[in-house]
């Protein structure tokens, strides 16, 4: 009875949507040509090189060469396989969702189990550099000198996390010494170059495709909500960086509000990611067994301890 009850939910939304899609066509359609933009000016250029860099070095074997490089900083700090120090770093370069394809590579390989995955995906979090020194601080905010406690505290906000739950599900320690030569000595490869790039070409693509997709669907259902319900600026932008987080970011610009304060709700977006980014992640690892409940729950997390860290460094 209470999946029939779910079911007939589904599609009444569904139908009510699809009704809302046709009346507001205009409206539907300027937010798949800006979804479009988006992903164009944005998405595509700041990810898509990234993600075959990314898939490159994951097939010849580099995430253990840098883990025996960092192996003891990691696990001192997070209690975590060596192979996550790879996913940190090029998270940190690349920005999300990068990080939940880098694990999920990892884990198809391996080189993560489960919940050394589910783990690592908790705070890997990381937004594009660029987009939050370049996008957000200058052209959303028109203030570039913001640039740096936004993303420092987003940064230091998504690191605590992973301080908080470095004893959840403690990986073996690894004891042997850094040794770099076995690691490279150890490299098992045995497909030719060209065919782990165009796979890693092919694979890049479908994700950034999957993307686009995604910040479509969500885009239209927050300018559908926008057109329904009339929301004042400082709601829309809320309401828009709970969907989708580029949107809610752009409508900064038309709050009245302190440069600071703008900042701080940034921060919050960027740390929270918005549904889209969370539906993008959900997708990436949906066949396989690592776990998306705990990502959610800690992007709540991450979006307190950043506000705090920036409130105390801009605000208060």
């Amino acid at each position: 009875m209470k999946k029939i009850l779910v079911n007939l939910l589904y599609i009444t939304l569904i139908c009510i949507i699809c009704i809302e899609v046709l009346i507001n066509s205009e409206v539907v359609l300027n937010s798949v040509k800006l979804s479009f933009s988006i992903w164009q000016n944005n998405i595509f250029p700041s990810l898509f090189p990234f993600f075959i860099i990314g898939n490159i070095l994951i097939s010849l074997g580099f995430p253990n060469i840098l883990g025996e490089v960092f192996k003891n900083i990691t696990y001192k700090l997070f209690k975590i396989n060596k192979n996550g120090a790879f996913v940190i770093i090029l998270s940190m370069l690349s920005g999300f969702p990068s990080s939940a394809k880098y694990i999920k590579e990892l884990y198809l390989k391996g080189e993560l189990n489960d919940k050394e995955a589910t783990k690592l995906l908790t705070f890997t979090h990381f937004s594009n550099p660029l987009f939050v020194l370049g996008t957000v601080s200058c052209v959303f905010l028109n203030k570039p000198e913001l640039g740096i406690p936004i993303l420092v505290s987003h940064y230091l906000g998504n690191l605590f996390i992973g301080l908080i739950i470095r004893n959840y599900y403690v990986s073996k320690e690894d004891n042997t010494k850094v040794n770099i030569k076995n690691a490279v000595k150890n490299v098992k490869e045995n497909k030719s170059f060209g065919f782990i790039l165009s796979n890693s070409i092919s694979s890049g693509i479908n994700t950034l495709l999957l993307i686009l997709g995604t910040i479509s669907v969500f885009l239209v259902l927050t300018s559908l909500i926008n057109t329904i319900f009339s929301l004042n600026s400082f709601n829309k932008t809320i309401a828009s960086g709970l969907f989708e987080m580029t949107q809610g970011l752009k409508n900064l610009e038309n709050l009245n509000i302190s440069i600071n304060i703008k900042g701080l709700i940034a921060v919050i977006i960027l740390s929270f990611g918005g549904l889209s980014v969370h539906m993008q992640i959900l997708t990436i690892i949906s066949d396989t067994k690592i776990k998306y409940f705990p990502y959610f729950i800690f992007r709540i997390f991450h979006a307190v301890i950043s506000a705090i860290i920036f409130y105390f460094w801009k605000v208060f």
